[in-house]
């Protein structure tokens, strides 16, 4: 929403998905990233997916499946940004095993509690849910072969920090694997001003070519936006009646933190001069 500071969006979503995580019932009313609990389905997860996790961690709470382009492999850490009940933390723990390492960071204290009660019940170890913002994560430098987020980089204010820390967080070689929205239409005026739009994972989708510079500019080589126009079917009952599938979509994004090596040869093929080339 234009006439907010990014404070007031901070404690709107804060104040909403915090709800959410109160609840005595699962599920999410209209207004939510996603579609409630049971939606997970819809989102590209199998029922195996849903069995591996405890209960109640299953919000439904996303637009994608970022597990499905991560390519986890056993023994790597995993930091998941937005975290909530810990889903895809859970997934996650799965796919890297007791020698990997699985860190959830969300801003809302009653969704770490909550991750953190699920985790507890499970007995999961090697997962562990910090309390923090996206723009200023409570990781340290090069910590993480693989970043995860399941629909939040949207309801975050400053979507250049985030992904600076991002960059920051992520070993050399490291890798983004996120499943966002994205405006593939400008937004109706009327539809901006919603907080309901904004909770809902609509009114904060920027644009793929936003997104391709954000990352960039953050210093992230072979990114990638892959626009889903198949979400629509799910995205309408976000807001039901606003018309918001017309403009936004899911997308599968990507991007790689360049390693030495990788930087190193990128100098070379551009540097063709006598003052550079032997």
């Amino acid at each position: 929403m234009s006439d907010m500071n990014p404070d007031q969006v901070r404690d709107a979503v804060r104040d909403h998905y915090g709800k959410v995580a109160e609840a005595d019932a699962p599920g999410c009313a209209p207004g939510c990233c996603g579609g409630g609990a049971g939606s997970s389905l819809k989102l590209g997860y199998s029922e195996e997916d849903l069995a591996r996790v405890p209960t109640g961690a299953d919000l439904g709470l996303g637009c994608g499946n970022p597990q499905a382009i991560a390519d986890l492999r056993p023994g790597e850490t995993v930091v998941d940004l937005g975290s909530g009940a810990g889903f895809d933390c859970f997934l996650a723990a799965n796919r890297v095993g007791p020698t990997g390492k699985v860190i959830g960071v969300d801003m809302t204290p009653s969704m770490i509690s909550k991750a953190r009660g699920n985790a507890q019940q499970a007995g999961i170890e090697g997962i562990e849910f910090r309390l923090g913002e996206i723009e200023h994560l409570p990781v340290a430098d090069a910590a993480a072969d693989v970043i995860l987020s399941n629909c939040v980089i949207n309801l975050v204010p400053d979507k250049k920090a985030a992904f600076r820390e991002s960059f920051r967080v992520l070993k050399p070689g490291g890798r983004l694997a996120i499943s966002d929205v994205v405006m593939i239409a400008p937004l109706p005026e009327a539809l901006q001003a919603q907080v309901a739009a904004l909770t809902g994972c609509v009114s904060g989708a920027s644009s793929v070519d936003e997104l391709r510079r954000f990352l960039t500019e953050a210093g992230f080589t072979g990114v990638s936006v892959d626009v889903k126009p198949g979400s629509r079917e799910f995205i309408r009952d976000w807001i039901p009646g606003s018309g918001s599938e017309e403009f936004i979509a899911s997308a599968a994004i990507q991007a790689t933190k360049p390693a030495p090596e990788d930087s190193a040869a990128t100098k070379e093929q551009e540097c063709c001069g006598p003052s550079c080339c032997s």
